[in-house]
């Protein structure tokens, strides 16, 4: 039996680890766009201008790691209000929730900082290669002294706009300005010169190199926002009812009598993304509410004599003809825990007093008897003045029956300081009712009564009548 000849069987494979293709976002102009440059404007400036502030007579905002204080401002954080800060932290995790349920990734379009320092890089990058498609082109071109002078320039501005955000990321929690006299004389710690270095590559690679890559998949909001949308959620959509079928035509032509939609298939919202989706497609985890789409369109709209709106922001309740509920239980709950939350927060913060007082009680004698017969326990204090001025504080006992101060009772603590007060405090045996018995200790500041702390110990000594 005559063999049969063998088919050659063509196997495709697809590599799993292909490299994302670079996307180019073309530029764009618009409301939309606009709001963007102005946002991305104020957060820079807001950013790179506040560690240079002053409030009397310190930095105004300045994380203190080794004195182990948060200045904000007028106000001074201990680690004792870490409460205060932990409790900030989830009522921004509120704020990104209500809006996210009310509009959509604003956040992420808007005042992201991956999103704010992209926009920056971009801008960059097309001041030294220009806009979507000459960049394109330069890239494919061949190396060239025209071109090494573009990217050189290009990385050159990136490197400096990163040394110099690290720099004031580490202003934030070094002294900027004294940061500054050591940068200039070449005296940087090791850890200052790490933690500059870092950011700024951090900086570097995410907002010149990773970009949408960040957003896609280091991000992890992209993959939750599904739990927060709902039917009333503002969301960026195309109108395909109005938009289909879609195809070119010229401008002075009527799309009705070739069966077209107002979506000449231009591509521009597509080239304008800087995440590289296409909106027509629907909404995708990859959409950052950035509205550079809408923008294009309606200049599309505008050129092709069309009403605006092709994309645009809406809800999916728009979508289906019915009028969108602003107020609904998920928005409301999210209101009301944010404004109580908030209002909480803000009274705590009201009503701090900015003085705290711990005693630690010396464990080597339980007590001893002095040559007066009296009964004696020793106490260290700890008196922390978390205000900016200098207080002088009165200390006080109530405990048992007799028992005061043997010495002074008044000190003076400075603003921001923790003194470390040894007091003997005496009492008659014969009144002690109990070996242990409890003791409170009242710190007063004598220029202000409200500040006032108290705390607890124990006062030790023989039981009356043994």
């Amino acid at each position: 039996m005559p063999t049969q000849p063998q088919i050659p069987v063509k196997v495709e494979t697809e590599d799993l680890y292909e490299k994302a293709p670079k996307i180019y976002p073309r530029m764009i102009s618009g409301r939309f766009q606009k709001l963007r440059v102005l946002a991305a404007w104020l957060l820079l400036g807001l950013y790179y201008a506040l560690p240079w502030l002053t409030w009397e007579g310190r930095q105004a905002v300045l994380f203190d790691l080794p004195a182990r204080k948060f200045y904000i401002f007028g106000l001074t954080l201990w680690p004792q209000d870490f409460v205060l800060l932990s409790w900030l932290l989830i009522i921004a995790a509120l704020t990104l929730f209500f809006f996210t349920a009310l509009a959509g990734r604003l956040w992420c379009g808007y005042a992201c900082p991956q999103t704010v320092w992209t926009e920056a890089f971009l801008a960059m990058e097309r001041f030294f290669e220009g806009d979507r498609n000459q960049q394109i082109k330069l890239d494919k071109a061949p190396w060239t002294a025209t071109k090494i002078r573009k990217k050189l320039g290009k990385h050159t501005a990136w490197i400096a706009f990163a040394l110099y955000t690290g720099f004031t990321f580490v202003g934030y929690f070094s002294p900027i300005r004294e940061l500054s006299d050591h940068l200039l004389q070449g005296a940087l710690g090791p850890w200052e010169t790490f933690w500059i270095f870092f950011y700024s590559l951090a900086t570097w690679g995410n907002a010149g190199f990773l970009r949408e890559q960040v957003c896609k998949y280091m991000c992890p909001y992209a993959r939750f926002q599904g739990a927060m949308f709902d039917p009333d959620t503002l969301i960026i959509a195309y109108d395909a009812k109005r938009g289909e079928p879609r195809g070119k035509r010229k401008r002075d032509e009527d799309p009705k009598t070739k069966g077209l939609g107002d979506c000449i298939d231009c591509e521009l919202c597509v080239q304008v993304c800087p995440t590289g989706i296409d909106i027509r497609d629907g909404l995708q985890a990859e959409c950052i509410a950035c509205a550079a789409c809408i923008d294009a369109c309606d200049s599309v709209m505008d050129k092709m004599g069309y009403p605006r709106g092709l994309v645009r922001y809406t809800t999916e309740t728009q979508e289906m003809g019915k009028k969108p509920h602003i107020l609904r239980p998920r928005t409301l709950l999210y209101a009301v825990l944010w404004m109580a939350m908030i209002a909480a927060w803000i009274y705590v913060l009201a009503t701090r007093i900015p003085v705290q007082l711990d005693v630690l009680r010396d464990r080597n004698r339980l007590y001893v008897e002095n040559e007066m017969g009296l009964v004696e326990n020793v106490y260290t204090l700890k008196l922390m003045n978390m205000d900016n001025k200098a207080h002088r504080f009165r200390i006080a006992v109530d405990g048992p029956s007799a028992a005061h101060i043997k010495g002074p009772a008044r000190f003076t603590v400075a603003g921001g300081k923790v003194e470390s007060i040894p007091l003997r405090i005496e009492a008659d045996p014969g009144l002690l009712k109990r070996t242990s018995q409890p003791i409170v200790f009242t710190a007063t500041a004598e220029d202000d009564p409200g500040l006032t702390v108290k705390a607890e110990s124990r006062f030790i000594g023989p039981v009356s009548g043994r």
